[in-house]
C-alpha cells in the first residue's frame, strides 16, 4: 500500500471513456460499480464502496493500467495495480480489483489483503 503521487499518472494519455466502458463490458460495469462510471481525461473511475474504487487508464503504450484505490479524507492509496493489460482482459482485471482481492498477476501492494 502506498500513497498516490504525481509520478503515478506519468505516461497516461487522453482517451475516450466510452471505449473503455465498452471494453470492460456492461455486466462487469454493473457488477463493479452498479453502472456508475466517472469519466476522466485519461480513463474512467468505477466507485465500488467503503472508500474503494477501480481506475482504468490508457498508457502511451496503448495498454491499460488498472488500479484498486482506497480514499480516506484527503489521502489516496493504491492498494493494487496491474499494468500492461490488453483490451480483451480489462474487464476481468477490473472485476478482480473490485472484489478487494488481487488478480493472480496483480502487483500486490497490500500484503494484508486476502489473495495479495
Amino acid at each position: 500500500m502506498r500513497l498516490i503521487t504525481d509520478k503515478d499518472s506519468e505516461g497516461f494519455i487522453p482517451c475516450d471513456p466510452r471505449t473503455i466502458a465498452y471494453q470492460v463490458g456492461r455486466d462487469n460495469l454493473w457488477g463493479i460499480s452498479g453502472g456508475r462510471v466517472i469519466a476522466r481525461e485519461t480513463g474512467i473511475t468505477l466507485p465500488v464502496s467503503a472508500g474503494y474504487s477501480v481506475t482504468i487508464d490508457l498508457h502511451a503504450s496503448d495498454l491499460y493500467t488498472v488500479r484498486r484505490i482506497f480514499k480516506r479524507g484527503a489521502k489516496v492509496w493504491i492498494k493494487g495495480e496491474m499494468s500492461g493489460v490488453f483490451c480483451d482482459q480489462v474487464g476481468e482485471v477490473a472485476y478482480y480489483a473490485s472484489c478487494y482481492v488481487s488478480h493472480p498477476d496483480f502487483e500486490a501492494l497490500d500484503s494484508n489483503r486476502v489473495g495479495a
